[in-house]
């Protein structure tokens, strides 16, 4: 699946379980929401003054993260 990002509320229609605009369910949407929230909501707990470098981290590790992560299931499944 190819992710689309949200082209802002004022775009989104819906059909009850996904956005007609971008794609993605509802579920997901939410789930993402959530995930930014938390980061959001920690950013502010812990009163960080260079919050571009904080989000500059976030970017640069995820996707290292998701590789290991994919590597890992790929191998797990072929030794079950």
């Amino acid at each position: 699946m190819v992710f689309q990002p949200c082209q802002g509320k004022t775009a989104c229609r819906d059909d009850g379980q996904r956005c007609l605009t971008c794609g993605r369910t509802l579920d997901e949407i939410r789930w993402l929401r959530d995930l930014l929230d938390q980061l959001s909501a920690m950013a502010i707990e812990h009163d960080y003054d260079n919050v571009d470098a904080f989000t500059n981290y976030i970017a640069h590790k995820l996707p290292k993260m998701i590789a290991y992560r994919r590597e890992n299931n790929a191998e797990q499944s072929c030794a079950d």
